[in-house]
């Protein structure tokens, strides 16, 4: 194979991570030529309505699924934050790219961290779960669902419609607009989404080609961490768009994994932390859900699938 087609969204920050993978593949296999099929989603057309009502993140998916089934494209380029908790049979993750920055940015115009931000300020996020965590930290927030791309969002934010906002850093990183970026919130005040900052590459499960193509593109290490994370999210069945947050790392040879369940009002906040050697990722991650599943999670996230 000489030629492969990667199917991806349309905004900015979806074409800059089908164009690295692209470059990622081209430097791996000598002589590969590489083509982006460039799809508008569910998730792109429906913004007048919370993420989770609208059906939550696997909109995002859907209609590059669709074109890896009907042959118009080889592989799918994902936001790892953003692929559903479980994949059909017909599809598997070939690749989890090199994670980048994993943790949360607050964006404002007129103050430099989330403690800067007086009684009443109006903070933007569409996450549940950075509202979760918001809400629980600074509870005299204002904190408010805000959809849309990155630019759409900064332009809100940029009218005056916000006093400040709560985006991905990796995502502001890779549109080189980490100027704007005024706090990287830590992960004891936000806890990031499960599998933020990472690229993964989805493909057709059957295509021992493209695995085989693609599969140089793996990070051990990040790809321990994610499916760590995921796993947790799985055991819960919790979904992509559920305040819901797992970050793990790895030092010293052994994975720390955070885990935290918690109530969109912020009232109710469960945690928990692991640790164990790397190849025992999804073990880790069952441990971490069946502690968040002791301290309550079912129950709260029950409460939030009922308000959805």
């Amino acid at each position: 194979m000489t030629r492969l087609r990667i199917a991806t969204r349309k905004s900015p920050l979806a074409l800059w991570q089908a164009n690295y993978v692209a470059q990622q593949l081209i430097a791996h296999n000598a002589g590969l030529e590489v083509d982006l099929v460039e799809t508008t989603t569910s998730g792109d057309r429906i913004l007048h309505a919370p993420l989770a009502s609208a059906g939550g993140k696997g909109l995002f998916m859907k209609e590059l699924e669709v074109s890896l089934v009907q042959g118009r494209a080889d592989l799918a380029v994902h936001s790892m934050k953003d692929v559903v908790v479980s994949l059909s049979a017909e599809f598997s993750l070939s690749a989890i790219c090199k994670r980048d920055n994993p943790f949360d940015a607050l964006v404002s115009n007129d103050y430099d961290s989330l403690d800067q931000l007086p009684p009443g300020a109006r903070v933007g996020t569409c996450s549940l779960r950075r509202q979760c965590q918001l809400r629980h930290a600074y509870p005299h927030l204002n904190v408010l669902n805000l959809r849309g791309n990155v630019n759409s969002r900064l332009r809100k934010l940029d009218n005056g419609e916000f006093e400040a906002i709560v985006l991905a850093a990796s995502g502001l990183e890779r549109l080189a607009l980490s100027e704007r970026i005024r706090q990287c919130i830590p992960a004891t005040i936000s806890l990031p989404a499960v599998g933020q900052g990472a690229i993964g590459v989805e493909i057709r499960s059957d295509d021992n080609i493209v695995n085989e193509l693609t599969f140089p593109l793996n990070h051990l290490s990040s790809r321990q961490c994610v499916e760590a994370e995921r796993a947790m999210n799985r055991e819960l069945e919790g979904g992509c768009q559920v305040p819901i947050a797992a970050f793990a790392q790895i030092h010293d040879d052994q994975m720390c994994l955070q885990g935290l369940v918690g109530s969109v009002d912020g009232k109710n906040i469960m945690r928990t932390s692991v640790q164990g050697p790397p190849e025992r990722s999804l073990e880790l991650g069952q441990q971490a859900a069946d502690e968040l599943i002791k301290l309550g999670a079912h129950d709260v996230l029950r409460e939030v699938y009922h308000s959805g």
